[in-house]
């Protein structure tokens, strides 16, 4: 083999250890951002804040870690940033410290921002690594990327109950510790993406497996026009659960707080599950049968919800995140197909639009039950998930590829 060969393998093969990397460090970000809305019951009585209030703070927060991602994805398209990763778990930890000492409705405000910030720098470039890290694998490489974040935010509401709950906001300090640990691991993470680069462009004559398709630029713009409304659909409902879940069934069922987080907690453990089936399955069978299924999949579910005893609301949550969650990874790779050698571009937009849709979405569902209930916010978010049907207007791109 010579040498022209040897760097090319050492570019395209799957690095396994440097995706798991990533995974666990999404992990340990979304740990750290899935405490917002877990703190929620605990901050409510202390400040007295409304649902509106609520979904204030999470329209704050997710908007920061929105508005800058796809420039942020540009920028890196272009020049791309080891480094960066370590750089914004530094603001997320410092959003941590801020958090844990807020005492009243802005500063948590400016405190959420900050960790928005810090996680609107993350995932444009750390999907970018993952992407590089694939070996051409790239739904698994992204349901890898995505399961770690997943399993973190369900992480997220056993921590707050075990931890937050019983001895109050000032806890969340202890979470620095995890952001310390995520800044080791992404600036190692750095090392090998820079090393990465180095070899991708000392590779002669040698060409990146970029995939090709043939749409014009209208059929390319509509169809990411359809894939962000299914965003839309599927973040819409995640933020009526992730938001507002513990309050409906505290409220339905009169179940404590730290048993509400655990209903929580089965929900994202099945997001978690569903999203390492998408990306796999969309890279054998096609990834427009994977979002199609993904989406429409979740309504029959979702429908019932509402209706449902507190056993079969805890039975009903488990396939409706599993099937749900298999969307993002197939819709993502899906769009980075649609518009090759933007990989970071797309990562930002699609990332940065879940995120906005989610707060958004918290924001006026919360004013929502504000004005009626909770329970009604749930029968009207169940006819989310039919949105799905604009799925049968994506083309195949399977079958345009070179």
């Amino acid at each position: 083999m010579n040498s022209a060969d040897t760097t090319s393998n050492a570019v395209e093969k799957t690095v396994f250890p440097i995706l798991f990397a990533i995974s666990f460090s999404h992990l340990l970000n979304d740990t750290i951002q899935s405490l917002i809305p877990a703190i929620y019951p605990v901050v409510k009585k202390t400040y007295n804040l409304s649902f509106s209030q609520i979904g204030l703070i999470t329209l704050t927060f997710q908007m920061a870690a929105s508005l800058f991602q796809p420039f942020v994805g540009l920028y890196t398209d272009k020049k791309p940033q080891p480094y960066s990763l370590a750089i914004g778990m530094g603001f997320t930890l410092i959003g941590l410290v801020t958090l844990s000492q807020s005492t009243g409705f802005y500063y948590m405000l400016i405190s959420v921002a900050l960790i928005g910030t810090g996680s609107s720098i993350f995932h444009p470039e750390a999907s970018r690594m993952a992407h590089a890290a694939s070996g051409g694998r790239r739904g698994l490489a992204q349901s890898i990327f995505q399961l770690g974040g997943n399993a973190g935010s369900s992480i997220g509401p056993l921590l707050a109950a075990w931890i937050i709950v019983p001895y109050g906001q000032g806890s969340v300090l202890w979470f620095s510790v995890i952001a310390l640990l995520a800044i080791l691991i992404l600036s190692r993470v750095g090392n090998w993406y820079k090393g990465y680069m180095l070899k991708l462009k000392s590779r002669q004559g040698a060409k990146a497996n970029v995939v090709v398709n043939h749409f014009s630029r209208r059929r390319v713009v509509f169809s990411v026009i359809i894939l962000l409304v299914l965003i839309f659909s599927k973040y819409f409902y995640m933020a009526s659960l992730t938001s507002y879940f513990t309050f409906y069934v505290i409220d339905k069922f009169h179940v404590s707080v730290q048993s509400s987080q655990l209903y929580l907690f089965m929900f994202l453990v099945s997001v978690a599950a569903g999203t390492l089936v998408g990306g796999p399955v969309g890279d054998r069978f096609g990834r427009k049968y994977v979002i199609w299924f993904s989406i429409l999949g979740t309504a029959p579910f979702a429908l019932l919800l509402p209706y449902a005893s507190l056993f079969w609301t805890g039975v009903l949550i488990v396939p409706i995140g599993m099937i749900l969650a298999s969307a993002f990874s197939a819709i993502l790779v899906y769009a980075q197909e649609l518009i090759p050698g933007k990989v970071g571009l797309v990562a930002g937009l699609f990332f940065g639009f879940a995120f906005g849709m989610g707060g958004i979405g918290s924001a006026l569902l919360g004013k929502l039950a504000d004005d009626t209930s909770i329970r009604y916010v749930y029968q009207v978010c169940s006819f989310l998930p039919l949105i799905g049907l604009l799925t049968a207007f994506l083309p195949n791109i399977e079958n345009r590829k070179k």
